[in-house]
């Protein structure tokens, strides 16, 4: 029997009590001009220790202001609502003040585009060693030594050099790397890296996720994905959200996920990307455009980019529901999608 499931329900399905975040029913909303943007609708996810959560969708889903507005950094958002327990506390329920002192420390950001993120007018070292003497990691002297040892770990060469140079001398992958040792200098327990890939080569991609993956490992720390490239959430990631128009449309472990899509737009992401070994598969776009959001969503977000979409999609929201273990899906004919993408 599928059973459909309330916000709490999804939350006790997906998560332990261990988990370091857990989402409930996170809305955000913004304004332009006299519109409303529905950018986040009733999002919900959660993360355990040692977890990789890949968090995938399309440019506008809603990926990166989700996680912005959990931090209190979505700026210009009209209203955020709903709850993000980060290690039993609230962090919408936070000032700015106490926000701050979690961010950096306790949760670790890397922006989408480190060119913009890092301050042009300062060193590389400095910036790193700011977020320690900030945060009281460390003194100056002890955030010197460990901004050397981070600098070597992310793999940027002549350390000591490299402290004083500034971002606009380094490569795209190099300023990944510096934002990745900023990231981590107090030693988070969550990592959020957002689009870390995007502005890099292949080579440096598998690098980074590489790093990131070791660093995962060797403190139990968890990390959040932030992504667009399938690819990159399906070779990386532990379990994956999907989202489209603000909205999870399906959440699963990965072999669950590559074996069981259970959703057209899951299904549609899958059959855009190409992956090594795969030559001769036809390429299959998604049609259509991403939704607007200026108006509550009445129906499926998705049904109108859907082949499979029929007059109850246009008429009824899909309410996430559980198709096994771990595995919800928000659409009316899952079942028929699952059957024919096995």
């Amino acid at each position: 029997m599928i059973e459909d499931l309330t916000a709490e329900k999804l939350a006790t399905e997906n998560q332990t009590a261990e988990d370091v975040l857990t989402v409930e029913n996170l809305e955000t909303r913004f304004r332009r001009g006299d519109d409303t943007i529905y950018a986040v609708n009733s999002v919900s996810f959660s993360v355990a220790p040692g977890e990789t959560l890949g968090i995938v969708g399309e440019s506008g889903s809603g990926k990166s202001v989700s996680l912005l507005s959990i931090l209190g950094l979505a700026r210009g958002a009209r209203s955020v609502s709903g709850t993000a327990r980060f290690m039993g506390t609230d962090l919408l329920k936070l000032r700015r003040r106490q926000l701050e002192d979690i961010r950096g420390r306790d949760i670790g950001m890397i922006f989408q585009d480190p060119m913009t993120s890092l301050n042009p007018a300062m060193r590389i070292g400095d910036q790193i060693m700011e977020a320690m003497l900030t945060h009281h990691y460390t003194n100056r002297k002890g955030a010197f030594a460990r901004t050397l040892e981070l600098l070597d770990k992310v793999g940027i060469p002549e350390a000591r050099a490299r402290f004083r140079s500034y971002p606009h001398e380094f490569s795209g992958g190099m300023r990944q790397r510096a934002m990745i040792a900023m990231a981590i200098a107090c030693e988070p327990q969550l990592l959020i890296a957002d689009e870390a890939t995007t502005a890099v080569d292949v080579t440096v991609q598998a690098q980074i996720l590489d790093l990131l993956d070791d660093l995962r490992k060797g403190r139990r720390m968890s990390i959040i994905l932030i992504t667009h490239d399938f690819g990159v959430a399906t070779n990386f990631c532990d379990r994956i959200v999907v989202l489209y128009a603000g909205k999870v449309m399906e959440s699963a472990r990965l072999a669950e996920f590559l074996a069981c899509p259970a959703h057209p737009y899951t299904v549609g992401l899958r059959d855009s990307v190409i992956e090594v070994g795969q030559r001769g598969r036809k390429l299959t776009p998604i049609p259509g455009m991403a939704a607007t959001l200026t108006e509550p969503i009445r129906g499926c977000p998705f049904a109108p980019r859907c082949s499979m979409a029929i007059d109850r999609c246009t008429q009824e929201v899909p309410q996430l529901r559980s198709l096994g273990p771990g595995h919800t899906v928000a659409c009316h004919r899952a079942e028929e999608v699952m059957s024919r993408a096995s």
